[in-house]
């Protein structure tokens, strides 16, 4: 089996990063993770991927004068490497539209929210104040405007009455943890589909109960 070339951009902890490790790690997942890119030099993905002997590239944000140059920094390194899939995890910067252009369709992320609610920063402190009773995850291919794009997956947890922002954000991590690998396989293999602004997914299962929260 033919497998997918993919690279992760992470700025952090790298933590969904390892998971994608750990499944490409399996004879039969159809991806391999070639590069890992991070744009900060502390982070934790960083010795991650070396640790599992993949290639790690640093590319300072900092020290260009421009995002488009920035950008095309970390396309020559994508290009070079011959990778077919971008995966963003925890990667904590808003690329050009020229960029996510050139790599339309073969550039995913996961977003800590059900997507379209709560874009952007602090979504687990905006959903408990929003009182939602669902919360969770979304994979989904990048477009221009932040957090915006055709959805692949989703993983949702429920809002228990005591949670604060750190319980929250622990059981949405669990999930995406579950969720980012399912999503990169989907694509890998060739299965999910952009049509318009939806994601078809060939041969899927789907839930067909519904889900109370609370349960009476």
């Amino acid at each position: 089996m033919a497998r997918v070339k993919t690279a992760v951009l992470v700025s952090g902890r790298g933590s969904n990063l390892q998971t994608l490790i750990d499944a490409c790690a399996a004879s039969d997942y159809p991806g391999e993770i070639a590069l890992v890119i991070s744009n900060e030099p502390g982070a934790q993905g960083m010795a991650r991927a070396t640790a599992a002997g993949i290639p790690a590239k640093l590319i300072e944000h900092r020290k260009f004068a421009t995002r488009e140059a920035f950008d095309a920094a970390i396309d020559r390194e994508l290009r070079t490497a011959e990778v077919d899939l971008v995966c963003l995890a925890g990667f904590m910067r808003l690329l050009t539209p020229g960029f996510v252009e050139a790599w339309r369709d073969r550039l995913i992320n996961i977003h800590p929210a059900l997507l379209p609610a709560f874009p952007g920063l602090n979504t687990h402190a905006r959903a408990l104040e929003a009182g939602v009773r669902w919360h969770g995850c979304t994979v989904h291919f990048v477009r221009p405007e932040m957090d915006h794009g055709p959805i692949i997956m989703q993983a949702v947890v429920p809002v228990m009455p005591g949670d604060d922002v750190d319980s929250l954000a622990a059981r949405v991590l669990d999930a995406e943890h579950h969720c980012y690998p399912r999503a990169l396989r989907l694509v890998a293999e060739g299965r999910a589909r952009v049509s318009g602004n939806r994601v078809l997914i060939d041969g899927a299962d789907w839930p067909s109960a519904v889900s109370f929260s609370p349960q009476d």
